[in-house]
């Protein structure tokens, strides 16, 4: 493990001013986006949509890395250039998304687990070659009346410090993302008490892994009242907590953490804690 190389990585992805723009939607998913404006999903228009988003003027000064997604990886512009290449000769850095989705846990109604373990050495491997120099990975921990169970979030900690361990081995950067969603009608207190204990044992898996703090990015999710809630936050009361929350576990040794930028309106504002 070349331990420089991974933090100057890691630290020109969030380095300020710039974000990571996600370009890895899975084709299934892609199909829905171009359904809506009746065009036909086909690898081509896949191919030219990512091309577009890549080439436009400007780009390099507002995005620092792009995740991208298998197919996506593989594929080249127009003048035949391929497409981690011609990022990275643009200043962007090839990323890439190596799970391959939350599952049901078993035994734990209502709780999943994300995997892609299974053969990521050898996926990673391959992703280096092509061009990636960062991954993701996303476990989902749903909030409701008996869950998050502690098996699930230990389970999930355990997946993402494994998945961690296997990028940094290929001289990969992780982007670490244990993410508690905005669904149901729980309160910002209650959001806040359950990525606490996230961060908590992500940390400590990460630790009990050997992971290389500085050579990671973490990706939290923002601690909001649920959408379901009747009763509205006070303003600005999430930004406070999301501090609070993310102070209490984040070791300072993580390069940054980037925010995602989806989702309601009191999540779009963007915030990169450093």
């Amino acid at each position: 493990m070349n331990r420089s190389e991974l933090e100057r990585v890691a630290r020109a992805m969030v380095v300020k001013g710039r974000g990571i723009l996600a370009a890895d939607e899975s084709s299934s998913t892609i199909k829905k986006r171009f359904d809506g404006i009746k065009l036909e999903s086909t690898e081509e228009h896949r191919r030219t949509y990512r091309e577009m988003l890549f080439t436009a003027a400007g780009a390099q000064e507002w995005i620092s890395g792009v995740i991208l997604y298998d197919e996506t990886i593989r594929q080249k512009t127009r003048d035949g250039t391929p497409f981690p290449a011609y990022l990275a000769q643009h200043d962007m850095i090839p990323g890439i998304k190596v799970d391959t989705g939350a599952k049901p846990l078993a035994a734990f109604a209502g709780e999943t687990i994300t995997e892609g373990l299974d053969g990521l050495r050898e996926r990673l491997l391959e992703y280096h070659k092509l061009g990636a120099r960062f991954a993701k990975w996303r476990a989902v921990i749903d909030i409701a009346e008996s869950i998050p169970t502690r098996f699930a979030i230990a389970a999930n900690a355990h997946a993402l410090a494994r998945y961690a361990a296997l990028c940094q081995e290929t001289q990969i950067v992780p982007i670490v993302e244990p993410e508690v969603l905005m669904d149901g009608g729980h309160s910002i207190e209650r959001c806040e008490e359950v990525t606490d204990q996230v961060l908590r044992e992500v940390f400590y898996q990460l630790q009990l892994h050997g992971i290389y703090l500085e050579g990671m990015v973490l990706k939290p999710n923002m601690v909001i009242s649920g959408k379901k809630l009747r009763t509205a936050p006070v303003p600005n009361r999430s930004q406070r907590q999301q501090c609070a929350a993310s102070s209490a576990t984040y070791r300072r040794r993580c390069p940054g953490s980037p925010f995602s930028r989806a989702g309601s309106r009191r999540r779009r504002r963007r915030c990169t804690c450093r």
